[in-house]
């Protein structure tokens, strides 16, 4: 079972480049992908739910920049952090990869540690049950850190995978996450289970949070999935 690793695809045209960061993002605990040029980046994109990309501005064919502006462009995408990784320092590049969506940009050559503080910083917005935040939605309070949950003063005792659920809608309170979805993002791409099973355990995780007879928080919207309130 995964533990909520979020997963960033590195886009780097460089091999050596590449496998640095991918080295270092993996001993940091994060789920690496990588492409070596745009067209794979895309492809990617499509089939892997990502939590963070790092950019690379220089590539063969599609560039670093044309990447950047057709994830931004897609509602479903837009979302993911983009880091965009550049050897361009003049104040003019920096302000059109901002302008063109990128989240955050880096000048080559970096400091590792930099470069990873920052990702870090991007997930706290973006998803910050990975990189141990405390998650707070009406009365339930989540401590990714400790993995204790609380409603009002009553600790909860959650499953593994409900935990992981629970995480996943605190991140996004109000986001409708299909099946799906769900399965990508709390039993991981490489598990082949039925989608029913998701029913199973949102059911369990609505009898643990009412298990006082509090309101159920867990929203089912009709041929799409469930929410958080």
């Amino acid at each position: 079972m995964p533990d909520m690793q979020p997963s960033v695809l590195v886009v780097e045209d460089e091999q050596a480049q590449r496998e640095i960061l991918a080295y270092n993002l993996a001993a940091e605990g994060f789920r690496v992908i990588e492409a070596a040029d745009g067209t794979e980046a895309l492809l990617l994109i499509e089939e892997e739910t990502l939590d963070l990309i790092l950019l690379d501005w220089m590539l063969p064919g599609t560039s670093g920049i044309e990447v950047c502006r057709q994830i931004k462009a897609k509602p479903a995408f837009r979302t993911i952090p983009v880091i965009m990784i550049s050897a361009r320092s003049e104040e003019v590049d920096k302000v059109r990869g901002l302008e063109t969506g990128a989240d955050d940009y880096i000048v080559k050559p970096y400091s590792v540690i930099e470069l990873l503080a920052r990702v870090k910083a991007q997930l706290r917005r973006s998803r910050p049950g990975s990189v141990g935040v405390r998650l707070v939605y009406e009365e339930i309070v989540l401590d990714a850190e400790t993995h204790k949950v609380f409603r009002g003063r009553n600790e909860l005792k959650l499953g593994p995978t409900e935990f992981r659920l629970l995480t996943t809608f605190m991140e996004k309170p109000g986001r409708v996450w299909s099946r799906e979805q769900l399965l990508d993002r709390v039993w991981g791409r490489d598990i082949y289970i039925d989608t029913r099973t998701v029913d199973v355990h949102i059911g369990r995780l609505r009898k643990v949070l009412g298990h006082h007879g509090e309101v159920d928080l867990i929203r089912t919207v009709r041929g799409a999935g469930y929410a958080l309130g």
